[in-house]
């Protein structure tokens, strides 16, 4: 599916059948949605009477024993919990049938279900991940399946558009949701929960230390994989080092480049349009944030070469990533995902063991590795909170509510990766252990 872009969309609207009269169980009022945009949601997803039946068999067995209720028009279960609200339960069955968890994360989009607390459901359902299905049906998964588009593959080409579909949507959309920093990466705080006020401090907290792990200080040459909007730049040359930070988004490169200049640092940082595999010379400390879970699995052993070669004798690289567990990260590594068809096309959440045997084969070894995932669940709730918060505004910069509720769900379930310890972040320090040349495989 094409990306969803800025700008006003012909709209359409989607009905649904009322329920009851209770506020928890009646659909919102339809609102418009530009449907060539999402052809696979407004789409009335079509009778499979065999796989409704099981996934429908499958699905209510599994609720049933979760700690979380269910709602429809003939009432709400027993129990305590999130409420998971079925509006059109024979689309919501449909679609799962169809499309497994794609289609559960379609049918949210296409307002066929709602929950009184998103992240608290999705947080259950992560939580027991390899308990919805029965173990000997595991096996026949590969019927509501499919694997991942060769065209996401993250070849130079393919890279950058990958990277533009998510990053290059709009800068004024991030700046509704992330704090004055305009940092997209989990932050360090002092304590929980967070405050909102709090997370300006907790993101400096988080690029201070990255700063340290890599020994980053005057005259230090830094080479920053993965710009952002630039505020890792920005205080790394306020310390008085030189840094070269690259980046695939033109939208992230023009308002880092802007922002460089306002602090009056732009004889110490420059931000360049560059694929990490074209990056030239070499640097005493390289950093990059969470950038390795847009790589692809392919082209890990690149990605490390790549910092390898970069590193100056004696340099310091410092990573953050989001990891999983292996055997998940294998699993997900070969399956076309609700995620990677919609907001993060290409991507892939790497594992620790995946990093180690990567940056060992690259002449790298893992000096230090420090693990927080409950500071990003904080983090993701503040995003969560305040982009809620600014729905009018998401609005009047032109995009549809299926867009909303798509980064809504997008939020909630990430932050439900971390309160489950489905997912964790790490803080790594890699440093050569010989050197190597290796041919960059494009």
């Amino acid at each position: 599916m094409a990306a969803a872009t800025p700008g006003r969309h012909r709209a359409v609207t989607l009905s649904l059948p009322p329920l009851t009269d209770d506020p928890h169980t009646a659909p919102p009022a339809p609102r418009p949605v530009d449907a060539p945009a999402w052809p696979d949601v407004t789409a009335r997803p079509r009778p499979r009477p065999g796989r409704t039946a099981v996934a429908r068999l499958l699905v209510g067995r599994a609720l049933a024993r979760l700690p979380l209720r269910t709602a429809t028009g003939a009432g709400r279960s027993a129990g305590t919990g999130p409420t998971l609200i079925l509006h059109d339960p024979d689309a919501f069955y449909r679609r799962i049938g169809g499309q497994g968890l794609i289609g559960f994360g379609e049918s949210y989009m296409a307002r066929e279900w709602d929950s009184d607390d998103l992240p608290g459901l999705l947080t259950v359902l992560a939580s027991h991940v390899d308990e919805l299905v029965p173990a000997p049906l595991r096996r026949l998964r590969g019927a509501w399946v499919s694997r991942r588009p060769d065209a996401q593959r993250n070849t130079v080409t393919g890279a950058k558009e990958n990277v533009s579909h998510h990053y290059d949507l709009s800068n004024a959309l991030f700046e509704l949701f992330l704090d004055e920093t305009m940092t997209y990466s989990s932050a360090v705080f002092t304590s929980f929960p967070a405050r909102p006020e709090a997370l300006p401090d907790a993101q400096h907290r988080k690029i201070d230390r990255l700063l340290d792990l890599a020994a980053v200080g005057p005259g230090t040459r830094v080479l920053e994989i993965g710009t952002g909007w630039g505020e890792l730049a920005l205080r790394a040359a306020a310390r008085g080092a030189e840094v070269v930070s690259v980046t695939l988004s033109t939208e992230q490169r023009d308002l880092a480049r802007r922002r460089i200049a306002a602090a009056g640092l732009g004889e110490r940082a420059e931000v360049r349009l560059c694929d990490y595999r074209d990056v030239e010379g070499s640097y005493d400390a390289v950093v990059s944030v969470e950038m390795i879970e847009a790589v692809g699995a392919d082209f890990w052993p690149v990605y490390f070469t790549a910092l390898h070669d970069a590193l100056a004798p004696g340099g310091r690289i410092a990573l953050q990533a989001i990891t999983m567990p292996h055997e998940r990260m294998l699993h997900t590594g070969r399956t076309h995902t609700w995620i990677s068809k919609y907001v993060f096309p290409g991507g892939l959440i790497p594992s620790r063991e995946a990093i180690e045997q990567n940056a060992t084969a690259a002449g790298l070894r893992v000096a230090c590795d420090h693990g927080y995932g409950d500071h990003y669940a904080e983090t993701l709730r503040l995003w969560r909170e305040r982009f809620t918060a600014h729905a009018a505004q998401v609005d009047a910069l032109g995009f549809d509510d299926t867009f909303r509720r798509m980064w809504e769900l997008y939020l909630a379930y990430s932050e439900a990766g971390f309160r489950s310890r489905y997912l964790d972040v790490r803080q790594l320090l890699l440093t050569r252990t010989a050197p190597r040349s290796a041919e960059r495989r494009r």
